[in-house]
């Protein structure tokens, strides 16, 4: 039942295997961020600056309500490749159909969160009255797909918790071209402006979690393929999903406030910044990627060999991930420097907005080096099953810290730089910690008690 490339991870190189596993998801991810780039290029081009501001203001409050469910997916994802690495296709079984029962009820939720509250979220945020209608309708059309997309990225950690992250990526390519397409027919064509652009994301998100439920209703005789009468919750597959799901989910909801009150603090400085703000992070968006790429590929990689008891190959292959983020870091960190300008230029052609963006890249890109230890360290001891520890050093040193620094020194300093400088100085503390819990913690003694392993 179990493939070759299944096992590779358990057994191939290292290196070779980390990277076979990483650049599918990485394609995947880059796929993923198409969805609001196209919105963002076409909608800066087409519709104008208050449209672009608009979309770009939504942002952190969609990634808020997003990240919540994708911590309880990272939670199945491991629970599931663990149980994988340690051949036990019946828990494998049970693990999937509760967690696509989980994804139907809290993309529900998250739909109607999304919907009720996007007025009151953007005014909240300290959106200007001149784009705060378009946010809100962007917002409440965006809020439509959220099972879909809810449905996606528990199916993508299905298929990743058991070493296929390929047909995740073919999933994103072709529905990020039905976004593609109809965000030209919508916005340019149709003249639908930021609602033509949230309806193309929704209808895309609809068609990669059709794509990736009929994948794996398709599986036949495998512990993955769905079978109607076992779609159910089960209590103790649930607990323990939660277990890791929920630090994980608390994690990401902490990193988004922290990132609205940065939102609010950058909207303050009015419509050009809100703009190049926006923009940033769809350009940003590509060292995020990467770095979450290798995240995911180290936690589903520690997750397996942990459950196949390979200690050594779990910290050999952490070794390995740090390079692979330290040098891919490198090279983007010397791209984004030099090329701000044109970079900015594909998505604006308002000068105002592309010197505060080029601004913006001329502070941040060089520090990006100080952020890579949290992911990868977080990600492998997440895949083994240690979230208490990581989960309060990213709580408490990254966005309380982050949250602190401004309130008590934007409006002390009111400039843009003094924002952006919350990054790197929570990222190298946090960082700090991390390097050396892992090194000194006792966190791998623990999880292997917590789960009976000699």
């Amino acid at each position: 039942m179990r493939s070759l490339k299944q096992t590779d991870i358990l057994t191939g190189s290292i290196p070779k295997q980390l990277l076979l596993f990483f650049l599918p998801i990485w394609f995947g991810t880059l796929f993923q961020q198409l969805y609001n780039t196209a919105d963002t290029l076409i909608v800066g081009n087409f519709v104008g600056t208050n449209a672009l501001a608009a979309v770009g203001a939504t942002g952190a409050f969609v990634n808020l309500l997003v990240g919540l469910f994708v911590g309880l997916c990272s939670g199945a994802g491991v629970v599931i490749a663990q149980s994988w690495g340690a051949h036990d296709p019946e828990a494998v079984d049970r693990q999937v159909h509760t967690a696509l029962v989980l994804s139907v009820g809290l993309g529900a939720l998250l739909t109607v969160l999304g919907f009720a509250s996007a007025t009151p979220m953007m005014r909240l945020m300290g959106t200007p009255e001149e784009i705060l209608a378009d946010s809100a309708l962007y917002l409440r059309i965006y809020s439509l797909g959220m099972i879909p997309q809810m449905l996606y990225n528990m199916g993508t950690n299905i298929l990743r918790a058991i070493g296929d992250s390929k047909r995740p990526l073919y999933f994103l390519i072709a529905a990020s071209l039905v976004n593609i397409v109809l965000d030209v027919v919508f916005i340019a064509v149709f003249g639908w402006g930021v609602a033509g652009a949230a309806l193309a994301t929704v209808l895309s998100q609809v068609a990669s979690a059709v794509l990736t439920l009929r994948c794996i209703a398709g599986s036949e005789g495998t512990p993955w393929h769905i079978r109607a009468e076992k779609l159910r919750l089960h209590t103790e597959v649930l607990a323990a999903i939660c277990m890791i799901g929920i630090p994980a989910a608390a994690q990401s909801a902490m990193y988004n406030v922290s990132n609205m009150l940065i939102q609010s603090s950058m909207n303050s400085f009015g419509t050009s910044t809100i703009a190049a703000w926006g923009v940033y992070g769809k350009i940003d968006f590509v060292f995020w990627m990467t770095i979450n790429s290798l995240g995911i590929a180290i936690t589903t990689f520690a997750g397996q060999n942990f459950g196949a008891r390979q200690y050594d190959r779990v910290r050999n292959g952490v070794r390995v991930c740090m390079a692979m983020a330290a040098g891919v870091t490198l090279v983007i960190s010397v791209v984004f420097y030099n090329a701000a300008e044109p970079l900015f230029r594909l998505f604006s052609q308002d000068d105002a907005v592309v010197a505060v963006g080029v601004g913006m890249m001329h502070v941040l890109t060089p520090v990006y080096i100080t952020y890579i230890s949290i992911e990868v360290l977080s990600g492998a001891l997440r895949g083994c099953g240690d979230v208490r520890v990581p989960t309060l050093i990213t709580v408490f040193f990254v966005c309380g810290l982050r949250v602190l620094w401004l309130t008590l020194m934007v409006p002390r300093y009111h400039t843009i730089a003094t924002v952006e400088l919350s990054y790197p100085l929570t990222w190298t503390l946090a960082s700090l910690l991390f390097i050396l819990y892992y090194k000194r913690g006792g966190w791998l003694k623990r999880c292997k008690a917590a789960k009976g392993l000699e």
